[in-house]
């Protein structure tokens, strides 16, 4: 944990704290008395907030976890403890900008920050903007360049937000990849879906790629029209069900896999034209309906 409180160590006074709110056995007092008793569930919320501003997304996440108390009082994601860390851990351009205007709160702005795509897992031709949201592919020519994001996910349901601010090219695929799955490779090829540990939708020409094959149109319409600039791509992943679908324009365009396997999968991206740029933006648990 980091941060400093009043000159002290905010992972010292927060560890004190945490201590004296659990059992002689080690189990939080919310799961042996029904929550919040000892130091930590009379810790007036004024004071909790002020150390909580203090700490990072991680530690938070183990803080709710600690009694009722504590869970009351990191229940608001808008409140000044997130508000706080996302000032702290998210630029101003991804701030005021609209890259998140479909996130409505603090915390699910930190969350998306935590899911994007990774500037460590990805091609070399590729980096990721100080945003922390969008790729930009160097011009490499004869090569085709992909990244992963930083988390990936082997149950639960899962959404988010995949566009291009740039010219497409020949090839421009958006889905799911194992950590197995190669992010680059010589030519301008279907990178996602180009062997087994990959799934992909070409937004140029509309194919679902798999295993090295073309696993038909999508979406499955006629005269289904082409992916515009700028247009925002909902990316939905069941690993309940293992299927992975998409909406566009908040119209649901279909499952476009299924029998996915069990394993713990990433979204992904692979790009081929120079500059170009992708945005992706994790959006949580998607809404039914």
């Amino acid at each position: 944990m980091s941060g400093a409180v009043g000159g002290g160590g905010g992972s010292s006074c927060l560890g004190a704290v945490a201590a004296a709110s659990c059992s002689s056995t080690g189990v939080p007092y919310t799961a042996a008395t029904g929550g919040g008793a000892g130091v930590a569930g009379r810790l007036p919320a004024r004071v909790l907030e002020h150390v909580f501003s203090y700490l990072e997304l991680s530690d938070l996440m183990r803080c709710v976890l600690v009694c009722w108390h504590w869970n009351n009082i990191l229940a608001d994601e808008n409140s000044e403890v997130w508000r706080s860390l996302c000032s702290r851990t998210l630029t101003d351009e991804a701030l005021r900008s609209d890259i998140l205007c479909n996130l409505s709160t603090y915390k699910g702005k930190l969350k998306a920050f935590q899911h994007a795509l990774s500037s460590h897992d990805c091609s070399r031709n590729v980096y990721v903007k100080k945003n922390g949201f969008t790729l930009h592919r160097n011009p490499i020519a004869q090569s085709t360049d992909g990244a992963r994001g930083k988390i990936g996910f082997s149950e639960g349901r899962h959404a988010w937000e995949i566009w291009w601010e740039g010219p497409l090219g020949t090839v421009a695929v958006i889905g799911i990849a194992t950590k197995r799955a190669a992010m680059q490779c010589q030519g301008y090829v279907a990178l996602l879906g180009s062997d087994d540990q990959s799934w992909g939708w070409n937004l140029v020409d509309n194919n679902l790629l798999h295993n090295g094959e073309v696993n038909g149109n999508f979406p499955q319409c006629n005269n289904a029209p082409k992916y515009q600039i700028g247009e925002r791509i909902r990316v939905i992943l069941d690993m309940d069900d293992k299927t992975l679908a998409f909406e566009r324009g908040f119209e649901f365009l279909g499952v476009a896999f299924r029998g996915l396997p069990k394993a713990c999968l990433f979204p992904a991206v692979s790009a081929v034209y120079g500059n170009t740029e992708v945005t992706m933006v994790y959006l949580g648990k998607p809404l039914d309906g």
